[in-house]
């Protein structure tokens, strides 16, 4: 849509996705540099140091073999690599690699034609920016001409009901809420039957972020798809998760517990800006084959962003 466009050029989105990954870029090209230190040809060592530069980047293990695997290949194929090759063919992998997910890049803030309302169920474990990141998206579909409701179906939790009333506040949109410690399923109902009445383009409904019990997770996710099931026979239309960019590694346990527990069709990854663990987006998209959507890189409205493998990987390895 060119409302996205017009609100935020290609250039400031350049120039946030550059500064948001500017720590992790500094890290990596930090630790290559170390990694190839005294060596002018990609050798065995070379390779070994570079595993453990990805891994400790938090690429993730299998992510980090697969483009070592390919890297070899490489080297095996010409024969002579040298180490100030090595940036580029490293981009050139890891972007490989994210395009042949077969998942496509989003490209704004928008809904499929002829479909409303759509249902976005959000998740994640609390502390993640899940309440931030709905207030976000909120903002952002509304920008492009798009009626909003919120519903507040993560009742446990007094605060983020709050939250998302100041969110919506903020942002102008409605929020849909009941008293402490109603049935989430009860409000998703509500807020989809509410979306539905006032004719609304999208409800996005925020969810417990309780993380202890798999079993009890799975049961009231599960009851909540039913609920606005009831209202709208095709919702939810997407599963969101939530993670925080900047816990490595716990982002990956997080990702796996939550697509054991639902059908999670898209994910968001947070507070990517003043972190060094940027590269757990590579390992992330790569290893759950669920599109990354959106990527959050500071706290402005506009710091959310739609996530593009190759300006990601062209912003932290340069453009070729």
């Amino acid at each position: 849509m060119g409302f996205f466009s017009n609100l935020f050029s290609k250039k400031e989105k350049k120039e946030t996705l550059d500064n948001g990954l500017a720590q992790t870029k500094a890290s990596v090209f930090d630790k290559i540099a170390r990694a190839v230190a005294g060596k002018s040809k990609v050798d065995e060592d070379v390779l070994d140091n570079l595993e453990e530069v990805l891994i400790t980047s938090d690429v993730g293990v299998e992510t980090t073999l697969e483009i070592i695997r390919r890297i070899e290949e490489r080297v095996a194929r010409d024969k002579y690599v040298s180490t100030s090759e090595l940036n580029g063919i490293l981009r050139e992998e890891i972007a490989n690699l994210l395009t042949e997910n077969r998942t496509e890049d989003t490209e704004g803030f928008s809904i499929p034609e002829g479909h409303k309302p759509y249902v976005i169920l959000v998740v994640g474990v609390n502390g993640v920016g899940k309440t931030t990141t709905i207030g976000k998206l909120a903002y952002q579909f509304k920008q492009t001409g798009l009626k909003v409701y919120l519903g507040a179906a993560d009742t446990f939790r007094a605060a983020a009901v709050d939250q998302l009333v100041i969110w919506g506040e903020r942002v102008g949109v409605p929020v849909v809420k009941q008293q402490m410690g109603s049935d989430p399923a009860a409000v998703a109902f509500d807020s989809v039957s509410s979306a539905v009445a006032n004719d609304a383009d999208v409800v996005i409904i925020d969810t417990a972020g309780r993380l202890h019990n798999k079993v009890g997770l799975m049961n009231e996710l599960t009851k909540i798809r039913n609920a606005v099931k009831k209202v709208v026979d095709t919702a939810p239309d997407e599963v969101l998760l939530v993670l925080d960019g900047s816990t490595g590694q716990n982002a990956f346990e997080q990702a796996t517990q939550f697509t054991k527990a639902t059908e999670v069709t898209s994910m968001a990854i947070t507070k990517l800006d003043g972190t060094a663990k940027g590269g757990v987006v590579i390992g992330i998209s790569e290893q759950f084959k669920i599109p990354v959507k959106y990527i959050g890189l500071g706290e402005g409205m506009l710091d959310l962003q739609p996530f593009n493998r190759r300006e990601f990987v062209d912003s932290l390895f340069g453009e070729q």
